[in-house]
């Protein structure tokens, strides 16, 4: 059967059972349409900067970031006026464990810090009733999206959302809508690629070399527990290679492009998944290193809605063959896409659910006669940091909480614990349990460096 939402939460309470109860948040701090809300960030460079350089019109009253020196440099622009004038006012942290103890008028976070910081960080603002705003990935593990969906959905009132703008644009919907109204019939197979890693994997460990002055290392580190020194090839934006810092290409884009066939097919969790792998930066101790440059990953959904259906995502550079009767001047985009192959025709879309592109005789038609059944998001990508705003002011549905975002999350990293496994690995949902590999089950959580626990 599909595992629906409710069986799902189900296998998250007994995922969680036996690792402690999670704490009940603080009172959610409820805003008025048109309030200006206060805002914190946790990772106030690179992506969070982008976060927030489209939440000026709040009240940016704290930040967060291990290296102050590098946010100048994300804010130097200056198409970035509005945001440095707003940083510059804020109150700076480079631990956001003592902002969030000390910052008693906040309302909500954006959190934007490397992937296994992002569980941690975000429970303890929920804790603290603060509306909370993740980029992708969701989480760095399974049991972490789980503790996450038990604490949202014992807290309602806080609104969630992971940063998968293409979620929120109104190309990607209409792609849901084409999909979901049949007009390229029933689909029983998905490809799924992208050009990343655009960093360095499949590398060996660099030798540590003197932390920068303004770089406070051992809280880049944080809930990580390796003994790692410091080195560029990690901070500030390569660590997504890295096997105790990232999730790998698949972490870092999946949840733009598995999204829209999760989202259009219903297809549950995944009930069997194989990766295929060039070599490990260090294949003897593929935690101690990096990712492999490039993968093929099978995931198959026997519970789908509509029948199973096989999910292949490739990534590396690597793509699948280019599929008959492409339109004259349409292409694959090298940089990542996802292509539906239905019994009556195919749909090709661009990483964020862009430009779709209908292919077979008679597709169109169907597809132009499908009304419009998905709410469009005001601003469509660009706005999905405002429509988190505006869901906290209770003007407008939320986009991407955690209740769609963990679930997604879940499946992209099944495919990191069958890389992991080196194996192909059978997956229970319900039960929240690989079963073919019991010591697979491993790579669903992980160790916490002490003052970081989840």
């Amino acid at each position: 059967m599909t595992i629906d939402r409710r069986t799902w939460l189900g296998g998250a309470a007994a995922m969680t059972a036996g690792l402690g109860a999670v704490p009940a948040a603080g009172a959610a701090r409820r805003r008025k349409p048109g309030d200006r809300v206060n805002v914190a960030v946790i990772g106030a460079g690179g992506m969070g900067a982008a976060n927030m350089a489209n939440l000026t019109s709040q009240n940016i009253v704290a930040m967060c970031d291990v290296d102050l020196a590098h946010v100048a440099k994300a804010v130097a622009d200056p198409k970035r006026a509005a945001l440095k004038a707003a940083y510059d006012k804020a109150d700076k942290y480079d631990d956001y464990r003592q902002m969030l103890d000390k910052r008693r008028d906040l309302d909500a976070v954006v959190i934007a810090a490397p992937d296994h910081h992002h569980a941690v960080a975000a429970k303890w603002a929920m804790q603290r009733g603060l509306h909370v705003y993740v980029q992708k990935p969701l989480t760095y593990t399974v049991r972490e999206g789980r503790v996450l969906a038990e604490l949202a959905r014992a807290n309602p009132k806080l609104v969630t959302q992971m940063g998968n703008q293409g979620h929120s644009g109104d190309d990607g919907r209409r792609a849901v809508e084409i999909v979901r109204g049949g007009a390229i019939g029933r689909v029983r197979e998905v490809q799924v690629w992208t050009n990343r890693p655009i960093w360095p994997q499949g590398v060996a460990r660099p030798e540590a070399v003197a932390t920068p002055a303004s770089l406070n290392w051992d809280a880049w580190r944080g809930p990580a527990p390796v003994e790692w020194g410091y080195n560029p090839m990690y901070a500030h934006f390569n660590w997504r290679g890295w096997a105790p810092f990232g999730t790998g290409a698949l972490g870092d884009m999946g949840a733009h492009l598995v999204d829209f066939p999760v989202w259009a097919l219903e297809p549950g969790l995944p009930t069997r998944i194989e990766t295929r792998h060039s070599v490990w930066g260090n294949p003897k101790d593929p935690g101690d290193g990096s990712y492999p440059l490039a993968t093929v990953t099978y995931f198959d959904f026997a519970h789908a809605k509509g029948g199973p259906i096989r999910l292949t995502w490739y990534d590396g550079g690597l793509m699948p063959p280019t599929p008959p009767g492409m339109p004259a001047g349409a292409r694959m985009d090298p940089g990542g896409g996802v292509l539906y192959i239905g019994d009556r025709g195919m749909l090709m879309h661009e990483t964020y659910g862009e430009k779709p592109v209908l292919i077979g005789d008679g597709v169109a038609e169907r597809a132009a006669a499908i009304p419009p059944s998905l709410p469009r998001i005001q601003g469509g990508m660009t706005g999905h940091e405002m429509n988190w705003i505006r869901a906290i002011r209770g003007e407008e549905a939320i986009s991407s909480p955690f209740a769609t975002a963990v679930p997604l999350t879940e499946t992209m990293l099944l495919g990191v614990v069958a890389l992991k496994a080196g194996q192909p690995i059978d997956y229970d949902g319900a039960a929240g349990q690989v079963t073919n590999v019991p010591d697979a089950n491993r790579y669903l959580d992980r160790e916490y460096r002490k003052g970081w626990e989840l």
